[in-house]
C-alpha cells in the first residue's frame, strides 16, 4: 500500500505539475486536447437545451466585448476559432470553457450595466481557461476520491472500528478542507487574471468593482465564505481594489497603443 502510494505522488509531480498564470503551483492531469474536447461537448449540448437569443444588437456588442479580450490572449489561445454565444437565461452568468466555448446570459446583461463591467465578468470566465482551472479541478477531484479510496482501504485492512464513520469525516473534511478553498482560490486568480487582461484590451478595470456592487445587491442569503466555492463579495471587492494600481499602467499602456472600449451597450 505504502509502495503503491508512493509511485502514485511520484507519478503525479513528475507529469502533472504546471504553474498558474499568479506563480502558483498546480496539478493537471489531463492535456489540452481532452480538456477541449470536453469544453466542445459540453458547449454543444447547451446549445441544444438552453434558448439561444439571436437579436443582433445584443450579439453584437457582447461579440465585440469577447472578441477585445479575446485579442489580448497568449498565442495558442488568441488563435483558437472562439464560438461566442447569448443564452436567454435569467440568471446573471457568463462562462468560458476548454476549447474556445464563451457563453453569457441575457439575464448578466441587466446587472452588467456598462462595457467595462461586461468585460470584466468574460475576463474572468477567460482567465479560467487561461488557468487551466477546469483542469486542475478535475485532477483534484480524482486525486482526493484515489486517496479516499486508499483510506477506505487502510481502515479496512486493519479491521478499523467505526470506519465508516471516520470515511465520512474524512469525506467532509477533503470538501472543506481541500475542495472548496480550491475552488475559492480559482475564483480569486480569475479575478485578478481578468483584470490585467480587461485592462490591456482598454477596458476601465475599475468596472469589475463596479460590477460586484450590483452583484451584491442582486444577491440572496449566502453561505458562510468557508462554506462557499467563491469568496464573500465584500472579501472579493477589497482584493479587486488593492489590484487596481497594479493593472493601472497596462490600461495606459492600451490607450498607447490607440486600444479604445467602444462597444455600444445594448
Amino acid at each position: 500500500m505504502k509502495n503503491w502510494v508512493l509511485g502514485l505522488c511520484i507519478g503525479v509531480l513528475m507529469c502533472g505539475c504546471k504553474t498558474s498564470p499568479t506563480g502558483r503551483t498546480q496539478i493537471a492531469l489531463y492535456s489540452s486536447t481532452q480538456m477541449a474536447e470536453l469544453g466542445n461537448a459540453s458547449f454543444e449540448e447547451l446549445k441544444k437545451s438552453t434558448p439561444i437569443e439571436n437579436e443582433p444588437t445584443v450579439n453584437t456588442y457582447v461579440q465585440c466585448v469577447a472578441n477585445k479580450i479575446i485579442n489580448e490572449l497568449p498565442n495558442e489561445l488568441r488563435n483558437q476559432q472562439w464560438e461566442v454565444v447569448v443564452f436567454k437565461d435569467p440568471t446573471a452568468n457568463a462562462f468560458a470553457l476548454p476549447g474556445g466555448k464563451i457563453g453569457v446570459h441575457t439575464g448578466l446583461l441587466e446587472v452588467a450595466k456598462s462595457q467595462h463591467q461586461l468585460a470584466a465578468v468574460i475576463g474572468h470566465e477567460v482567465a479560467h481557461v487561461i488557468a487551466e482551472h477546469a483542469n486542475e479541478r478535475m485532477s483534484q477531484g480524482a486525486l482526493v476520491q484515489t486517496g479516499l479510496q486508499l483510506g477506505s482501504a487502510a481502515l479496512q485492512m486493519g479491521e478499523v472500528q467505526y470506519r465508516g464513520e471516520i470515511m465520512q469525516a474524512l469525506g467532509l473534511g477533503a470538501q472543506l478542507g481541500i475542495v472548496l478553498p480550491f475552488s475559492r482560490s480559482h475564483e480569486s486568480e480569475a479575478d485578478i487574471v481578468g483584470l490585467e487582461y480587461m485592462a490591456k484590451a482598454g477596458f476601465d478595470p475599475n468596472g469589475a468593482v463596479l460590477l460586484w456592487e450590483n452583484m451584491n445587491k442582486n444577491a440572496g442569503e449566502r453561505q458562510p465564505e468557508f462554506l462557499s466555492t467563491h469568496p464573500a463579495p465584500e472579501n472579493r471587492m477589497s482584493k479587486l481594489k488593492q489590484a487596481l494600481p497594479k493593472v493601472a499602467p497596462l490600461l495606459e499602456q492600451a490607450k498607447a497603443e490607440g486600444k479604445r472600449a467602444n462597444c455600444k451597450v445594448v
